[in-house]
């Protein structure tokens, strides 16, 4: 007689004849809806039949062996109820797997045995990192399951279009935000524990933009920005300078001799009634350059130390200035530049964060023009820090954009993340407006997929098959992102209150949260153009004939979110995707698919989106004429970069031609990779090799860009096919 159960796991439970009869319920019910006398009586026959085959052995009994009796014993009596339960029983068996996988996952990511830096600032051993990653695991897994449609998850699972974020799926935040740093700081703020009021001085400006970079940083999973800081900061820069401007007139007994009418916010250091008491005048203008520059180094001081969410993460962060003349503005952009030259820290390391992004305009800081030795202070600072950036203000995918409102420029997040035309930009509002908007949730096509689906052998497939696979792929993506979009808008204002009770994201209602996430971008990414352009035809777009293709495909995918953005009244953009970890991962899966193929996948990366291959031999212009013909196919955000030859210190005139270059051919954002290695033993930064020059130390830390930021140790931060990819990078000459 059995009395017990050995369970699949070991475990011994105490067996009990009524979930036989309750599974062969089901599968009737399964099969016939509802149960007549007759039926009843069969399930209750077949019953016994099981638990007289069970009887038959010995005191202990298999679960698995029990299931088999029953399919068997149904079997006998009706084939369409043991075909029901022969699936219910297969389905079980799946669901068993995958929840054994995913606790699997729990475990290694738990215990930090799998370590894959699917995101290079954030540290997968830490405790933070380890239980990040374990939940990032399972919202993975509710949200494939769950919550996307059978298609998306089809396509996800597919290796052919990308979700990103796919934990923050589950979680229905949003991707980043441009900060309205203006609106924050002159009307302060409401946290959870407190209010914030607005700010009075430069100083406690500029340690509020880190607070809100911080907080921001969590309403989201993406970046922080900053559009205009150095307009941002002006007013408070003439706060501080009226503040001791009067102190400096009780120092010499003139206390009541200067009392602006104006705002004292708006009236400018260069005022002719200031300069008539000089003494004190020099005295403000010394102490309001100090507390500036003082107040720089503690945001960027803030920015690399105010680690957030799991894994130690710190915010990425991104501040875009250069074009505001004004006095204070130029005191402003003079002491990032500077901090940012000196470095920060005992060892006057390159800053991580914020990532610099010098606003290049005509007739504002070219040559000849007010700022121009501010440009070339930036030169300077790129030359020894890569960092700042450079965004191209009067790029043609901008046009519209007012040269009176800093809000309007061209601005971009570090990544290459950027806010396009708003279709939804209120009555009264520039469309190009940037400040309260950000990308709600990107997907990326996986164009090297597609290709091998296409008629035809490789490297002479049929053109006709790919862009029809291509087309149809644009169009599911579409549906991805709406589907995403819509699951967004149904979260409630109380998941993240700090940006909507501050209006962070502009234009919510306070009754329904599309009418902010409505301004934001949808964006269509891609990757893997070069190696598709190679499985299609057999060469990449460094050719005449493969340039021409190229151009075919980037204007299917501008044209297809052209109608998008006009049907769905909705903000869909191009968007060459910076593919940190998914480089890596989607070759990974092409290559366990289709095998190593000469040119496409002998390497353990996918070339990020439109870029010319790291291994490909040109100059430095060729490869910016290159990716100029297709940069203005993106409006969702796009990076152009050149690898520097040699160290850059000592020639910034040289990389100041090549950055004016590149704005002249209508790259929008633009970046040098120089080298940038830091004896981590004595502080020496340059281009080392093994051995730092000045000490001998071999503790080196290589610094690379990663997409367009900067992550750390690139053998130590970025994942395996993004450390090959930094190695395989050819430097690009002058000539």
């Amino acid at each position: 007689m059995i009395t017990e159960v050995c369970k699949r796991d070991g475990a011994i439970t105490e067996f009990d004849e009524n979930k036989i009869y309750s599974a062969i319920s089901y599968a009737y019910l399964d099969v016939y809806k509802e149960l007549d006398a007759e039926k009843e009586d069969e399930i209750s026959e077949i019953t016994n039949e099981v638990i007289e085959a069970i009887n038959l052995f010995t005191d202990t009994i298999h679960v698995e062996t029990i299931q088999d009796l029953v399919e068997q014993t149904i079997s006998e009596h009706d084939f369409y109820a043991a075909k029901a339960y022969i699936t219910y029983r297969y389905r079980r068996k799946l669901a068993r797997n995958d929840y054994e996988m995913l606790m699997s996952e729990v475990a290694s990511k738990l215990g930090a045995k799998n370590v894959e830096n699917q995101n290079a600032n954030v540290d997968e051993r830490s405790f933070g990192g380890r239980i990040g990653s374990m939940a990032s695991a399972v919202a993975k897994y509710y949200a494939l399951n769950y919550l996307m449609s059978a298609m998306a998850k089809e396509n996800h699972e597919g290796n052919m279009i990308y979700v990103h974020d796919l934990d923050h799926y589950a979680v229905g935040d949003h991707n980043c935000l441009s900060c309205p740093i203006d609106k924050l700081l002159a009307e302060g703020f409401n946290t959870r524990q407190c209010d914030v009021r607005p700010a009075k001085s430069v100083n406690t400006a500029f340690q509020l933009v880190a607070v809100i970079f911080q907080i921001q940083s969590l309403q989201q999973f993406g970046g922080v920005s900053a559009t205009h800081l150095d307009w941002s900061m002006l007013p408070y820069v003439r706060l501080s300078f009226y503040k001791h401007f009067c102190d400096g007139m009780k120092y010499v007994e003139k206390k009541d001799a200067f009392t602006p009418t104006e705002n004292i916010r708006d009236v400018s250091i260069e005022d002719k009634r200031y300069k008539e008491y000089s003494e004190a005048y020099q005295y403000a203008i010394e102490m309001t350059t100090k507390e500036t520059y003082q107040a720089v180094e503690g945001m960027y001081h803030n920015l690399n130390t105010l680690q957030s969410r799991s894994g130690n993460q710190l915010p990425f962060s991104s501040i875009n200035y250069g074009t505001c003349t004004e006095p204070e503005g130029r005191l402003i952009i003079k002491a990032l530049l500077d901090v940012s030259i000196k470095g920060i820290g005992k060892l006057h390391r390159t800053s991580i964060f914020p990532c610099g992004i010098f606003q290049y305009m005509k007739g504002v800081n070219d040559k000849g023009s007010p700022n121009y030795d501010l440009y070339q202070l930036a030169i300077k600072s790129t030359a020894k820090r890569l960092y700042p950036n450079y965004a191209n203000v009067d790029w043609s995918g901008n046009a519209g954009y007012d040269r009176n409102d800093p809000k309007t420029y061209f601005s971009t997040m570090g990544c290459r993340t950027a806010n396009g035309y708003d279709i939804n930009a209120d009555e009264g509002v520039n469309p190009q407006t940037k400040d309260g908007r950000g990308n709600i949730c990107p997907v990326t096509i996986i164009m090297p997929t597609l290709a091998m689906m296409a008629d035809g052998d490789v490297y002479n497939k049929d053109i006709d098959s790919f862009f029809k696979i291509l087309d149809t792929k644009i169009h599911e993506a579409k549906d991805m992102l709406i589907e995403r979009f819509e699951y967004i808008c149904s979260q409630s204002a109380d998941s993240a209150k700090f940006m909507y009770e501050n209006g962070t994201m502009i234009g919510y209602d306070g009754k329904d949260i599309r009418s902010a996430l409505k301004h934001g971008t949808l964006a269509l990414g891609q990757i893997g153009l070069a190696e598709t352009l190679q499985i299609l035809i057999g060469c990449d777009h460094t050719t005449e004939k493969g340039m021409e293709l190229a151009k075919r495909i980037e204007q299917l995918f501008k044209d297809r979110c052209a109608e998008f953005k006009q049907n769905y009244k909705l903000n869909f953009g191009v968007y060459y995707t910076p593919a940190e970890n998914l480089c890596f991962t989607a070759m990974t899966k092409f290559k366990s698919k289709y095998g190593v193929i000469s040119n496409v996948s002998e390497n353990k990366f996918f070339t990020n989106s439109i870029h010319v291959p790291v291994w490909h031999k040109c100059t430095m212009k060729e490869k910016i004429d290159i990716e100029a013909q297709l940069t203005g196919y993106s409006s969702a955000g796009c990076i152009t970069y050149i690898e520097n030859d040699g160290y850059a210190v000592d020639n910034p005139q040289a990389l100041e031609k090549v950055v004016t270059y590149a704005m002249s051919k209508d790259i929008p954002y633009f970046a040098i990779n120089v080298p940038n290695d830091t004896c981590t033993e004595c502080g020496f930064t340059g281009n080392i090799d093994e051995c730092c020059p000045v000490c001998g130390s071999k503790k080196i830390a290589r610094l690379r860009r990663v997409t367009g930021y900067l992550t750390g140790d690139y053998k130590t931060a970025f994942n395996e096919g993004k450390q090959q990819e930094v190695e395989m990078r050819e430097k690009h000459g002058n000539e």
